[in-house]
């Protein structure tokens, strides 16, 4: 992973610093564990996650190649502008793959993004509030870029982009298009 390549993304602050782990248990508890040593739009990254999350308590499964990474964020912002956050999140990743790519992903309301019928993509967002007040967002993204190989029980709902299209990608330049499109998001409701 270029960490270097993701720090120098057309950002003011989202990826300025970067943790990564080449194994972690999770980038989203990482996150939330240490989130008082980290800066607003810390980026954590991980090349495999153990017990990685996804919605309703699931696991997501991450091996190399692919993308988990959390974002922290610190806005001073009532809760209420994040109304819609996680859609415009997946909007953003599929007009990031589009643009850099041309491969058009299906958003699978309000946190999944398919490519061929099956996950490629998934969104989890958290915050924790003081009444009305964010106090920190945590955007979790786990994104099956350069996958090959999946379990027996997720074979026939998961894919990656290169099981797809036997092309091997670029995880920084995906990265680097995510969090500028996720800062100019950011930006509009602050």
């Amino acid at each position: 992973m270029d960490i270097e390549k993701i720090q120098n993304a057309k950002t003011k602050y989202i990826g300025k610093e970067i943790h990564f782990f080449k194994e972690i248990d999770s980038t989203q508890t990482e996150a939330k564990r240490n989130v008082t040593k980290y800066s607003n739009g810390t980026i954590i990254i991980a090349d495999v996650q153990t017990k990685g999350k996804g919605t309703h308590g699931r696991t997501w499964h991450t091996k190399d190649d692919n993308i988990a990474m959390t974002i922290i964020l610190k806005p001073e912002i009532k809760i209420k502008k994040l109304e819609g956050f996680t859609v415009e999140i997946a909007k953003n990743i599929q007009k990031t793959v589009k643009d850099l790519y041309n491969i058009n992903l299906e958003i699978k309301l309000p946190n999944d993004l398919l490519l061929n019928n099956k996950k490629i993509c998934g969104i989890l967002t958290e915050a924790t509030t003081i009444k009305e007040n964010v106090k920190e967002i945590f955007i979790g993204i786990g994104f099956n870029v350069n996958e090959n190989e999946f379990a027996d029980e997720i074979v026939d709902i998961a894919t990656s982009l290169y099981k797809e299209t036997n092309h091997t990608y670029c995880r920084e330049d995906i990265i680097c298009k995510i969090i500028e499109n996720i800062e100019i998001e950011l930006e509009k409701r602050i």
